[in-house]
């Protein structure tokens, strides 16, 4: 349903994206993820048509709505891409109500199916009761929704959703994005998020593309991208984590300061492109997530409680390791431990992450 091929833009002699290139199938919930300035949203802008690419090809079905190579371009209107867009700030007009914020995009239509598709969608997104209300009386979650209706309305090819939560508040973007998913999912439709909130990606994607400097470094599934990033970057983007020094002794060995694990190790895939291989001998950081350590009060392997941060359902704590270097490990908030208290502990690691140091 959306394809990107060799897709480039620049600003000048400022490059912005770089050789971007992914595809979303029929249905799929795709997101590009990555820090303020990574050109994701300039990514959805050239999908929606308001910007024109430097080089490579758009695809949204089986229509090119925008190429560019030898110097000679193809673009087409963004009205004429048949492309749902829901912002930030909802955009919504203040001094219409809510049906017909929703029926705004439906003027082609007879009287009587508009009005039948406002209720459809009104219904869709739960807000049938406040079709009559302003914007200006609705709460943020429920603005959204009614832009979410809107952009739905018109039954677009493709919808394009840009930071659409971030001006919620933690608990409701959680809720909200979740509900999002299961009406677009319900109404199969394609959609592409645009955020720089991991847990909002996670929440809402089937896929996810993480961007650095206006290349993706790595598209994959939201599980994939935890417990097998490519490069350090993605490692340090996605969950939370430490790097422990590790020496490589085979292809499936290697060893840290807390044991032997075992698992296919592969090297680090670098942020620019090409895998390094490591051989037995090699050094390497070795990544370890919170889940990755197991609180066990049997365990002969104890290290020190550095620091702890209450998070209501658990506890998150910083050990410090008998041989140096520190763990964050991640344990229920019935064990709570006090700073300086030595705890037992013991590996529980699936994905061997190793980066060459």
């Amino acid at each position: 349903m959306l394809a990107l091929e060799h897709v480039a833009q620049s600003y000048g002699a400022k490059p912005i994206l770089s050789d971007v290139s992914f595809v979303l199938s029929p249905g799929q919930i795709g997101c590009l993820l990555g820090p303020s300035g990574c050109g994701k949203t300039t990514a959805l802008r050239l999908i929606a048509g308001f910007e024109q690419l430097s080089a490579g090809e758009i695809r949204i079905g089986a229509e090119i709505v925008s190429a560019f190579a030898n110097g000679r371009g193809h673009s087409l209107l963004p009205e004429q891409r048949r492309v749902g867009l829901v912002f930030q700030d909802y955009a919504l007009f203040p001094h219409l109500s809510v049906a017909k914020n929703v029926a705004f995009g439906l003027s082609a239509l007879p009287a009587t199916d508009r009005r039948m598709r406002v209720a459809e969608m009104l219904d869709l997104v739960g807000l049938s009761h406040e079709a009559e209300a302003y914007p200006h009386q609705l709460s943020g979650g429920q603005q959204q929704r009614v832009a979410l209706a809107r952009a739905l309305a018109p039954r677009p090819r493709l919808l394009l959703l840009d930071e659409p939560f971030s001006n919620l508040d933690v608990e409701l973007r959680e809720k909200l994005s979740l509900e999002v998913r299961d009406i677009l999912k319900q109404e199969a439709i394609t959609a592409l998020l645009v955020t720089h909130d991991q847990h909002e990606a996670f929440a809402m994607a089937d896929i996810i593309g993480v961007m650095n400097k206006g290349v993706i470094q790595q598209w994959d599934t939201p599980y994939n991208l935890y417990h097998q990033p490519i490069n350090r970057f993605v490692a340090d983007f996605i969950g939370q984590g430490v790097l422990l020094r590790g020496n490589v002794l085979n292809s499936r060995q290697v060893e840290i300061a807390l044991g032997v694990l075992e698992g296919k190790v592969d090297g680090e895939c670098s942020e620019e492109g090409g895998c390094v291989k490591c051989d037995k001998g090699c050094q390497v950081d070795v990544l370890i997530r919170p889940d990755d350590i197991i609180h066990d009060d049997n365990s002969l392997l104890m290290a020190e409680v550095e620091r702890k941060a209450f998070r209501g359902a658990d506890f998150l704590y910083t050990l410090k390791l008998p041989g140096g270097g520190n763990v964050l490990v991640q344990v229920d908030s019935h064990h709570n431990h006090a700073i300086g208290e030595r705890i037992g502990i013991r590996l529980g690691i699936d994905h061997v992450v190793a980066f060459r140091k």
